[in-house]
């Protein structure tokens, strides 16, 4: 199979990549730049130049495979309305693209923004719908195509995946304790944020994007909830700084625009994507992955994908 994969370059989009070769699948990522094109060519996959931007681009991408990943996504948290603007158009066209033909979409969402019933979210839950306070629409873009008669799956990641090269929320943590001279926590710590290793959260895409014209919601989740504490106190550890609770205005000082994610408390189940999809996640689990993973390395800035 063909897979045409945005954000092939990125932390999620290269495990993604690899793992696609890697089971017999070409792939042809997006890329914006010639250094990504020599990164996917590295690879083993094809490049196809254009960007979330150019829609044309993302509809010849469709047009030329069998299969969608989007794993592309603007992470520009100074301009977010606007990259997430940028990432409901791509979704769009991709869309349209395969519109009347079975070709399966696999759209990236996640699991920190769900209209949970109870205590534990779970696929059934709907997200909640784009607001000014979180403007991003993965998933309305997701699930409008396939009202639409669209092959369009959902995979929602938690908000952190894990693994060597992660620039995500946890090296931003990381940082931020490095600045303020201490890793925080809010109140007792123990809001849960869910968790997966790359490589596991790779897997997910790939067996999803094995249903083909089956579409629906998964969870690429491994570990259902980690204590918020207990990530800070191991950012504490690598670092040989404090680590401290914090009031709720304290933390907002502390965390800035970040305080949202640093108070999500999301347990979050993926039985229901064990079960239908056979996934099971093997790799290391958070906490062991900020110990070994070259998280508080000088190198790990010179990891970023290009």
């Amino acid at each position: 199979m063909k897979v045409f994969v945005t954000g092939a370059t990125g932390f999620v989009g290269t495990a993604v990549t690899r793992d696609l070769l890697a089971h017999g699948h070409h792939v042809l990522g997006l890329a914006r730049s010639e250094r990504s094109a020599d990164h996917l060519a590295r690879m083993g996959a094809q490049a196809l130049r254009g960007d979330l931007e150019a829609p044309e681009t993302l509809r010849r991408g469709a047009e030329l495979s069998d299969a969608i990943v989007h794993t592309g996504f603007i992470h520009d948290f100074s301009r977010f309305a606007a990259a997430c603007a940028v990432d409901r158009c791509a979704i769009e066209a991709l869309g349209a693209a395969i519109e009347g033909t079975k070709k399966p979409l696999v759209v990236t969402a996640g699991v920190a923004h769900l209209d949970a019933a109870g205590p534990v979210a779970v696929e059934t839950d709907p997200g909640l719908p784009p607001s000014d306070r979180y403007p991003r629409a993965s998933e309305a873009a997701a699930r409008a195509l396939r009202d639409r008669g669209i092959a369009a799956s959902l995979l929602r990641l938690p908000p952190s995946v894990h693994g060597r090269g992660d620039h995500g929320f946890v090296p931003m943590l990381i940082d931020m304790a490095r600045q303020k001279g201490r890793s925080a926590y809010i109140g007792d710590g123990g809001n849960a944020w869910p968790a997966v290793h790359v490589n596991d959260a790779a897997r997910a895409f790939r067996h999803v994007v094995a249903r083909g014209a089956d579409a629906g919601t998964f969870h690429a989740v491994a570990e259902q909830g980690v204590p918020f504490r207990r990530i800070a106190e191991a950012i504490a550890r690598g670092l040989d700084l404090p680590c401290v609770s914090l009031s709720d205005t304290e933390a907002r000082d502390h965390f800035g625009w970040f305080f949202g994610f640093a108070s999500l408390d999301q347990p979050t189940s993926s039985a229901r994507t064990r079960a239908t999809l056979g996934w099971a996640p093997s790799g290391p689990d958070l906490l062991s992955d900020i110990r070994e993973a070259g998280y508080f390395s000088p190198e790990r800035a010179d990891a970023e994908t290009p």
